[in-house]
């Protein structure tokens, strides 16, 4: 097994220059990380100034090619160093056989391969030689099988940069939520919800939209836990006991927030425009509507690092790895994402007038 994490980067996010590429990690080597990564370059749309880097390996990326019929010449980057226009920009840190790989099959090997990305690809940012961080789908299970131990990108990513409050954020151009409970149980959901800790995440969302997402003031809706919010404690008295002095705290420290509102009317207000992010209570609160308005251009957003990190907001789709089916347009919209917060955070959008699209 792999030694516990090493002490946090020095550098606590140093500012990148403007002329910085994005990273895109890339993510499992048999899931379809590589094969959105050439479709997303091999597409008409539209892309950062500087052509992103690629964190990954180069026989892999080559071999997805030639299968898809999709190849581009192929750059070694260095940091510090400039990004070449219409080539294949690589920092190549692992060094796979293909030829023994089986899509959908992750293994410790390739394992090892997505979490050294990652690494590589945070210490980049931290000293400011990439403006984000963008990450392909990667397997949980083969993460741990390579000995990290962690259950997912978003806890590796605040142990590494020593984030001591993190948020997951599914950001689209119709809505944006942010959860207060996650990867847990249902059943557990009431037991781990307190006002303090939702406080917390009231007030680093609101500092993430303000940075990153260049809002001025901030719309926060908050959802209910139970069915019509409770109804008067009909139904339960979480909204009664810890959601509306949460609430009504935030409000008293100057937040533009309402709530707790009924869950199956909120989305509905936010889709339309009412606030500009939603606080769900648990997971599939806030995934269902996401997922019904941007399935297929989501992105996962990560609040509280000291680098600005987006991702994919789906899977390593093992079920098709391998076939050319995939569609690239999240990861699309992830750089989109991440070229706007960096922009935003380092001083492009100073006047906080103009909301950015995701």
């Amino acid at each position: 097994m792999r030694p516990d994490p090493p002490p946090p980067h020095p550098d606590r996010g140093q500012p990148a220059p403007p002329s910085a590429p994005v990273g895109i990690t890339m993510g499992c080597p048999v899931g379809i990380g590589p094969e959105i990564i050439l479709k997303y370059l091999h597409s008409t749309a539209a892309k950062p100034a500087a052509p992103p880097v690629i964190i990954g390996d180069a026989a892999v990326l080559a071999a997805t090619g030639t299968a898809l019929g999709l190849s581009l010449p192929l750059h070694l980057w260095h940091p510090g160093e400039p990004t070449v226009p219409d080539r294949l920009n690589l920092l190549g840190v692992s060094h796979l056989d293909p030829t023994t790989l089986i899509p959908g099959r992750p293994t410790q090997e390739t394992g090892t391969a997505m979490a050294v990305a990652i690494d590589t690809g945070i210490s980049l940012c931290l000293a400011g030689h990439l403006a984000a961080l963008v990450t392909c789908p990667i397997s949980k299970a083969a993460l741990n099988l390579a000995g990290y131990r962690f259950p997912g990108h978003t806890e590796m990513l605040a142990a590494r940069t020593g984030a001591k409050q993190v948020a997951m954020m599914l950001a689209g151009d119709r809505l944006r939520v942010v959860l207060a409970t996650i990867h847990c149980p249902f059943r557990e959901v009431a037991s781990l919800l307190n006002q303090p800790a939702l406080v917390d995440l009231v007030r680093l969302t609101d500092r993430a939209l303000r940075t990153d997402f260049g809002l001025r003031a901030p719309r926060i809706g908050v959802a209910g836990l139970n069915p019509h919010g409770g109804e008067d404690a009909m139904f339960g008295r979480e909204e009664i006991d810890i959601i509306a002095p949460a609430v009504q705290q935030c409000r008293e420290l100057g937040l533009d927030i309402s709530g707790p509102h009924p869950p199956d009317t909120i989305f509905y207000q936010a889709a339309a425009g009412r606030f500009d992010v939603v606080v769900c209570m648990y997971h599939d609160q806030g995934l269902i509507p996401f997922k019904l308005l941007h399935f297929a251009d989501g992105v996962n957003v990560t609040l509280g690092l000291p680098i600005v990190r987006t991702s994919v907001d789906h899977g390593t789709a093992y079920d098709i790895a391998g076939r050319g089916s995939a569609d690239f347009r999240s990861l699309q919209s992830a750089v989109t994402c991440a070229v706007r917060c960096a922009a935003n955070r380092h001083g492009g959008n100073r006047s906080g007038t103009e909301p950015t699209q995701l």
